[in-house]
């Protein structure tokens, strides 16, 4: 185990990153999400509200070209 290699207990190591926590008023390493990871979240929530936006409205049946027609009579303000 990594604490045993520094001389230390798992409980010792906990209270050396408590007392560091304390005493900067900050984590002492990096804390960190991929932004990747967040905009790939959120663009699946927005395709599943999409989804079942669609199902509700019946549109799931639609075609390609039929999706196109849509998205450009919304386009002239139809």
């Amino acid at each position: 185990m990594l604490c045993k290699d520094f001389g230390m207990s798992a409980n010792t190591a906990f209270t050396v990153f408590v007392n560091s926590v304390i005493r900067n008023q900050s984590i002492p390493f990096a804390i960190s999400t991929k932004e990747e990871d967040t905009v790939t979240v959120r663009g699946m929530r927005a395709f599943e509200a999409l989804r079942k936006n669609a199902k509700k409205s019946g549109a799931t049946g639609m075609s390609l070209k039929d999706i196109n027609k849509e998205i450009k009579a919304a386009r002239e303000g139809r």
